[in-house]
């Protein structure tokens, strides 16, 4: 009896590469659904991210000339975007009216004394600004219209280029060969030469060194004067007020002139006494008489020699006037 084998799997002459998938078309719709969520899903992101779904209040600003504001720019304040251009439009008066969605959490930034700018700048694009002064004025309304102010930095670059010009060809003409500038400079450098000369500023002054020549010399005999003069009032002073000078012999004789004008002053009380006494006393009149002749000699003594001090006071005082007449 023989030996059983045992049975071997029967194999496909297919290749594995053609054999079908199973559950292939609906794998394929369940990655086209899940692809089309995928991408709703980005933009519903997209949108919120962006803010659509967010409520807003609309601003129309208005401007002359809508050059270049587009559909999606930000209006910025304090360089924060707060609200996006929706629209432009050109109403019926020729102005353009800007439609600007902003957000109702930023609308709080916008006052009724709020001003807005567009301003297109050299580089980069056009920029719409707001500003709020006074935070404390009412919010502005949804729908309010308001003017903007444009600033274009372009349109003064042809006056600038034309200024730039003006100023170039000035400054040809002030370098020239010819110009005043250089026959001024030239003279300015003569005078610094004159200046830094042996005379100074005063070959300058006169023009010529003769002059200049003269005007030192009278300086030189000014100044020898002027020490003469303090010799002179030198000695004047020594002999005035120096110890052998006339104030010392001046002052001796006010001193003696006082002790004399003491003893007229004592002789003048002794005649007021005795004419006390000869008023009260009627029956010695000569006698009283007699006393007065003395005392009026005295008197008289006395006062001819302040007279002669006096005299002597002037003959002595440096600054006396001779006032005597001499006769021929």
């Amino acid at each position: 009896m023989q030996e059983q084998q045992p049975a071997t799997p029967v194999q496909s002459s297919e290749p594995a590469a053609t054999r079908p998938v199973p559950h292939l078309e609906f794998k394929a719709a369940l990655l086209l659904v899940f692809t089309a969520l995928l991408v709703a899903g980005s933009v519903l992101y997209l949108l919120y991210a962006r803010g659509v779904f967010e409520p807003v209040q609309t601003l129309v600003l208005v401007a002359d000339d809508s050059e270049g504001v587009v559909v999606g720019m930000d209006m910025t304040f304090s360089g924060f975007p707060i609200g996006r251009v929706h629209r432009v439009e050109l109403a019926e008066n020729g102005n353009v009216h800007i439609l600007i969605d902003v957000a109702q959490k930023d609308a709080h930034w916008l006052r009724t004394s709020s001003v807005f700018t567009l301003v297109r700048g050299l580089v980069g694009g056009t920029n719409i600004r707001a500003f709020s002064g006074i935070l404390a004025d009412p919010p502005l309304p949804d729908g309010a219209v308001r003017p903007v102010l444009r600033g274009d930095a372009t349109a003064e670059l042809p006056r600038v280029l034309a200024t730039a010009k003006d100023v170039l060809e000035n400054l040809s003409a002030m370098t020239a060969q010819d110009a005043a500038l250089r026959a001024t400079l030239a003279n300015l450098q003569d005078l610094s030469a004159k200046l830094n000369g042996p005379r100074g500023a005063l070959g300058v002054a006169f023009g010529n060194d003769a002059d200049a020549q003269k005007l030192v010399a009278a300086l030189d005999r000014t100044n020898a004067l002027l020490a003469r003069v303090d010799t002179l009032a030198a000695k004047a002073d020594t002999q005035v007020f120096g110890p052998d000078g006339v104030m010392k012999d001046a002052r001796a004789t006010i001193v003696q002139l006082n002790d004399l004008l003491s003893e007229t002053r004592a002789s003048l009380k002794k005649v007021d006494a005795v004419l006390v006494e000869a008023q009260g006393i009627g029956a010695n009149v000569r006698g009283a008489t007699g006393d007065l002749g003395t005392l009026r000699g005295e008197v008289e003594a006395n006062l001819r020699k302040i007279e002669g001090m006096i005299n002597e006071l002037n003959r002595k005082w440096p600054l006396a006037r001779d006032t005597e007449v001499k006769l021929p």
